[in-house]
Order: C-alpha cells, then sequence, then structure tokens
C-alpha cells in the first residue's frame, strides 16, 4: 500500500503549495485533491496552474475526490455545511448540475497529472431502489466516457447508504458491464456498516483502486486519524498487505479550523511510520 493522504484535513482552507509540502515532507507518495470549490477551486485557473507546476515539480501523485458541495454551498461554506450535491438524486435537474459539477473538476486532469477520482452515488441514508440503480448507472457511463480520455479511472465509494454497500456496488458494476471501473474502499465507512470490514474486503477485493483510512468510535462518521477510535489497525493491515502495493492508501482526515500545517505532517508521519511498522511485523512473521 502506498502512503497517502488527502487535502481534506486542510479543506477549511484554500489549498497553495505550502499545504502541499507539508502533507509531501510526511511522506505521502500520493496526495488525493478534495475538491471543494472553497478549498481547491477546479474552476480558478490561476490557482490550477499553481497546483499543477507543484504536482509537476515534485513528481508526487494525485487522485480527485469528487465535489460533494453545490457550487452555492461551497461560496457560502462553513464546517457546518451539509453535503448535497448528488449524482443519483430524484430530480433530473438536480443530477444534470451534479454531473456538471464534477466534470469542471475532472477538467483539472487536464493540467494535473490525476489518476482517479472517487464518486459518490448518493448521500447519507440513501434507500437502495430501482431508480437509484438505474441513475447510478447513467452517471457512471457519463462520468467514464468523460474520464477516459483524459487518463482518469473511475472508482466508487462505499458510503453510509443502502445503493453503496458492497453487494451493491457489486451489482451496479456487474450489471451495467463497467469492467474498468473499480472502488475505493473506505474502511471507516465499512466499519460502521452492518457487515464490516471483513467482508467489504473479500465482495470488493479486485476492484479496489484506492483506500480511505481514517478512524471512529463505531458510532458515527468521525474521520480520525488512525489510532484515535476503535478500529482493528493490526488486524486491517493484514487486509491491506494483500492488495498490490502501488495501490494508495490516502488518510482522509476530518479537518480542524486551529490545525496548524506543521501538526498535520506531525500526526501524518506518525500514521505512516505506524502502518510501515505494523507491515515490516506482518512479513517477519509471515516471510514467505
Amino acid at each position: 500500500m502506498q502512503p497517502g493522504i488527502s487535502t481534506h484535513v486542510f479543506l477549511s482552507q484554500r489549498l497553495h503549495p505550502g499545504l502541499l509540502d507539508a502533507l509531501r515532507s510526511s511522506g505521502a507518495r500520493t496526495i488525493e485533491l478534495f475538491a471543494a470549490r472553497h478549498h481547491f477551486d477546479y474552476t480558478d485557473r490561476a490557482q490550477l496552474r499553481e497546483i499543477a507546476t507543484w504536482f509537476r515539480d515534485t513528481g508526487t501523485g494525485a487522485t480527485l475526490h469528487q465535489p460533494i458541495f453545490t457550487r452555492e454551498q461551497s461560496e457560502n461554506w462553513s464546517r457546518h455545511v451539509p453535503a448535497t450535491l448528488s449524482l443519483i438524486a430524484p430530480e433530473k435537474s438536480y443530477r444534470i448540475d451534479a454531473m456538471d459539477e464534477v466534470k469542471r473538476a475532472l477538467e483539472t486532469a487536464e493540467m494535473i497529472p490525476v489518476s482517479a477520482i472517487t464518486l459518490h452515488l448518493g448521500l447519507k441514508d440513501d434507500a437502495w431502489d430501482t431508480r437509484a440503480i438505474e441513475n447510478s448507472m447513467t452517471a457512471i457511463e457519463h462520468l467514464k466516457a468523460f474520464a477516459h480520455p483524459l487518463g482518469v479511472k473511475v472508482l466508487l465509494e462505499n458510503l453510509q447508504n443502502d445503493v453503496t454497500t458492497p453487494e451493491h456496488l457489486l451489482e451496479i458494476l456487474n450489471v451495467g458491464h463497467f469492467d474498468n471501473v473499480g472502488v475505493t474502499l473506505d474502511v471507516g465507512h465499512a466499519y460502521l456498516s452492518d457487515t464490516g470490514i471483513d467482508q467489504a474486503f473479500e465482495l470488493l477485493k479486485p476492484r479496489i483502486g484506492e483506500l480511505h483510512l481514517h478512524d471512529n468510535h463505531g458510532m458515527r462518521d468521525e474521520h480520525l486519524w488512525p489510532g484515535s477510535g476503535e478500529m482493528d489497525w493490526a488486524h486491517l493491515a493484514k487486509l491491506t498487505a494483500t492488495l498490490p502495493a502501488e495501490i494508495p492508501g490516502i488518510l482522509e482526515i476530518a479537518h480542524e479550523l486551529n490545525e496548524t500545517a506543521e501538526n498535520v505532517t506531525a500526526k501524518a508521519i506518525a500514521a505512516f511510520d505506524q502502518q510501515a511498522r505494523t507491515t515490516d511485523g506482518l512479513l517477519q512473521s509471515n516471510p514467505s
């Protein structure tokens, strides 16, 4: 697993090369750009050029997380603004607006070497029904066709809704014949699910193209640093050790208003070091 981190940890700040330097200096080899206009404004050509130059100069890998806020929400963003942008909303006009916003974010791949985009199918607690299936397949087909010429692979994330359980993600992928679409396995969301992390790995392993790593106490989606909650990270390391080494393990950590870049660097270094020690321990105990 390749060490990575999301700019989500700096979501309350406007992204600039200094913050990217802080993430890279922690040991991250891949950085996920969290697309939110107030943070990483994918429509601002000046910011795009600045960020693109940084990625070219450092050789750091880049992935992208789709926007989850509407344009209006981003313009009036606060930490209390809920995600409402939905690719599978019941209202067609909302779906079209969401698709257009995601495509605007995808266009960053014309300048930044983005290898993959993580998509959300719906919002928290969305139900699994025929309409959700049809809208999901339409969104995937449309965005896959847009992303492919840009060299961007589409990944679907397991969320806290019935549409994106491991079983339902596989059904969508199989029914739609989306052979080149993968999965971003969010271990924090899997831990909160009824079926747990082990089953998510068992079902989705062949499709996993990226991991989202964060902790919680088993009650709500907290996005804590690994070891700050109740998840068994030693057991998780056994599962991730079976994945190809090039798959990014992205720390997707909640932003804190008073968090400094230096503190984020220190915490990420500690998290990566712990991951490495756990993996080394597994290799020593199972040398074959």
